[in-house]
């Protein structure tokens, strides 16, 4: 074969096996069927006769002996010593705004973060308000969180993209949390005070005061901002131990499922609103189920002036949002129906008097200005503080996750313990502003970037809106019904709900990312958000384990002029050698599938034990039966592994990553028994890691330290070289596998 035939070869798979699609990409190495002519393959013997092949020998670096005591000494001298450019890196670096701004490029930029911060400013007024009612709190603390979180963000914030304030699944796990600690302390969870129960009806200035007493909204608040500052201290506290690798075990069908899982609560729960009935929120597990029950048997007190509002928004805003994603290419910006939508619907319930003569709910009085702020309730943190561990983990996982995912689109790197720290504080500055949980939110985000955002900027511009909502219009908010707020929140769950026609590409990428995906969705649907988020992290968990509890193995042939070694189930054409059989198992070896890997190999090369017990039986039997060769013979029939042919088995553990204790005892255990037969094993291609055990768990005698080797072709010319030393040339005899 010449030079230029193998530049251009492809590997050729099997064409009997389905699942050996995926092999065939193009190589550099390809095996063609040749014909078996008698002359061409003596004169390949010729050419493979046995021939020497040097060992590879490889001095490892010695490990420098660290006293504990001096290493700890020296890292804590390194960490507490200040000098003025470690106190400006440490400034810098928790200030990004301080690195970028000072390098703003005015006319570049300016035109953009203005327009993308105008256009997610005037979509998170109406969402502000209608998530407020997701998270169980008065409209005017949904607009209060996204303000305090797009200056906080900006300052702090490393992601040129996201954009952070309200997201409906984080809603959702404030408000569950908020009803049942309202229910706890006695209030009814099925009345919403209205607002002029926590403002005077005098002023709508900022010297509005908090009545002596308490009431219902005034605690929902105050639980609400609680969480928050504990789910802003747990986010703080992982950036700053650097533990933000927790976000690996939520994988993208994880999330994916949760989020989708969650969004069929949101809408169970708005859907009272779009019927105007008063109910109590349903918590615990299957309180989607118990929601819907209490639907049905209210659903004759349903109120039709709000159900005609609900039908007639969903007319409006389902079709706007198909044009919106349907022509984003060709629209400079998304048009802005929820706004509009919220005005007329505000100016029909107000000339139309709908509150006064049809008793429809209404936002009701919406003040301006700022509060003064409150500590959170330390009495309520130790009932909330497991709940805000869901929610933080949630929060800045989907921060994380999507900051890297606009950092890497748009060529620049973003540092995740320093997002953590942002959305941290993104969550505990506001909490003492009455303001309740954010993160990141994929769909404004994505307004933002398509907007032509290119800096945190467009942040300050955002909450430039939204201040002047604050400030101004609030008030003229009066008259909005609740239906209206119900239907905006539903409509935004359409990117979630629509997750579903993305599962027959999920099915066929991999089937175990999907199974993953419906677990989480169910559990989150029908158990509740907590547990959902639970069951999902541990049966993704355990189907890693279960990948690797039963994972392939197979055997090995060589490719042609290479020194190539490919498996004999999926390539035609591969090179066997009498006597050698090389295993691949891919997987770690550890206690969970030390008996799957024993079973595998004994299977696909001879069962070492078998053949010891036959071995022995017919030793006894030749004492005492004159029929020994008859039983012998039937005893190589019934074991037909070709036991007296094979002297060697390779391997390959390229493969496997790690060894536990229980690794290590099955590979001495099949090398005793391999032994006991008369046949070596060749481990070869361990990695770092898998010598490193090896070494530790004395595998190797000293005279043995040679069956260790860096490639499978140097084993197998080993096990070649160590059987002529016998006087056994076992290349006269190569064979092709045909199967």
């Amino acid at each position: 074969m010449s030079l230029e035939s193998k530049e251009q070869q492809v590997l050729s798979p099997r064409d009997s096996s389905e699942e050996n699609d995926q092999y065939s990409l193009q190589s550099r190495i390809h095996l063609e069927p040749q014909e078996e002519s008698s002359t061409d393959f003596k004169q390949f013997r010729t050419n493979n006769q046995c021939r020497p092949h040097s060992r590879i020998h490889m001095e490892p670096r010695q490990k420098s002996n660290t006293d504990f005591k001096h290493f700890v000494i020296k890292k804590l001298r390194k960490t507490c010593q200040c000098s003025p450019a470690k106190a400006k890196n440490m400034i810098f670096g928790f200030l990004p705004v301080l690195q970028w701004l000072p390098k703003y490029d005015l006319k570049k930029n300016i035109l953009g973060d203005i327009m993308s911060g105008l256009i997610v400013g005037i979509l998170l007024v109406p969402q502000s308000i209608a998530y407020s009612l997701l998270a169980g709190q008065e409209p005017i603390y949904g607009l209060y969180t996204s303000f305090f979180a797009s200056i906080i963000y900006f300052l702090l914030g490393t992601s040129r993209h996201i954009s952070v304030g309200i997201f409906g699944v984080l809603c959702l796990m404030i408000g569950e949390v908020v009803d049942r600690e309202l229910h706890k302390a006695g209030y009814d969870t099925a009345h919403i005070a209205p607002s002029s129960g926590v403002f005077s009806n005098e002023s709508t200035s900022l010297n509005h005061t908090l009545h002596e007493t308490c009431d219902r909204s005034c605690y929902a608040i105050r639980v609400g901002s609680t969480v928050t500052f504990m789910a802003g201290v747990y986010q703080v506290a992982m950036g700053f131990f650097q533990v933000g690798f927790v976000s690996v075990y939520l994988s993208d069908a994880l999330l994916s499922g949760f989020v989708t899982g969650a969004s069929f609560t949101i809408l169970t729960s708005q859907a009272k609103y779009l019927l105007g009935l008063s109910l109590p929120r349903s918590n615990g597990v299957g309180s989607l189920i118990t929601a819907w029950i209490h639907i049905f048997r209210n659903i004759h007190k349903t109120n039709l002036c709000d159900l005609i509002t609900s039908f007639l928004c969903l007319l409006v805003l389902l079709p706007t949002k198909e044009l919106n994603e349907h022509f984003k290419s060709k629209l400079k910006a998304p048009i802005p129906t929820e706004l509009i939508v919220v005005i007329a619907a505000t100016l029909a319930s107000h000339f139309g008097k709908l509150n006064e003569n049809y008793n429809s709910s209404i936002a009701g009085h919406i003040p301006t200005g700022f509060m003064p702020p409150k500590s959170p309730d330390w009495n309520l943190i130790p009932s909330v503080a497991v709940d805000a561990i869901a929610i933080s983990i949630i929060g800045f996982a989907i921060t994380v996750s999507l900051s890297e995912m606009f950092a890497k689109k748009h060529g620049y790197t973003v540092k995740a313990n320093q997002e953590m720290y942002a959305i941290g504080f993104c969550n505990i500055i506001p909490s003492f502003f009455h303001c309740f949980t954010t993160s990141a939110a994929l769909a404004k985000t994505l307004v933002k970037e398509s907007t032509g955002c290119q800096t945190q900027l467009s942040g300050v511009v955002t909450a430039l809106v939204l201040l002047l909502v604050l400030l101004v219009i609030a008030p003229l908010f009066f008259s909005l019904q609740k239906c209206v707020l119900g239907v905006i929140t539903i409509v935004n769950l359409r990117g979630a709900l629509l997750k579903f026609r993305d599962l027959p590409q999920m099915w066929r990428l991999s089937r175990m990312d999907t199974v993953i995906w419906f677990v989480t969705m169910l559990s989150s649907a029908l158990l509740s958000t907590e547990i959902g988020l639970l069951v999902g992290v541990c049966f993704s968990m355990f189907c890693v384990i279960l990948r690797t509890q039963k994972p392939k193995s197979s055997l090995l042939g060589l490719v042609e002029d290479s020194e190539i070694f490919e498996s004999t189930s999926v390539y035609q054409n591969l090179q066997t050698k009498p006597g050698i059989k090389i295993f691949r198992f891919v997987a770690p070896l550890y206690y969970i599938n030390k008996e799957c890997f024993k079973s595998a190999l004994y299977k696909k090369t001879l069962n070492p034990v078998l053949i010891k017990a036959a071995q022995r039986k017919a030793a006894k039997r030749k004492i005492k039966e004159e029929t020994f060769r008859r039983m012998q013979d039937e005893v190589s029939v019934h074991l037909s592994h070709e036991p007296l042919e094979l002297h060697t088995i390779v391997i390959d553990c390229s493969a496997i990553q790690f060894l536990d204790t229980a690794g290590i005892h099955t590979l001495k255990e099949v090398h005793r028994d391999y032994e006991a037969v008369g046949i070596q094993v060749l481990l070869a291609h361990c990695n770092p890691s898998v010598r490193d055990s090896l070494a530790r768990g004395e595998y190797c005698k000293n005279e043995e330290e040679n069956l260790l080797f860096y490639s499978v072709y140097e084993a197998m010319v080993f096990a070649v070289e160590s059987q002529n030393q016998k006087g056994v040339c076992v290349l006269n005899g190569l064979s092709l596998s045909s199967d």
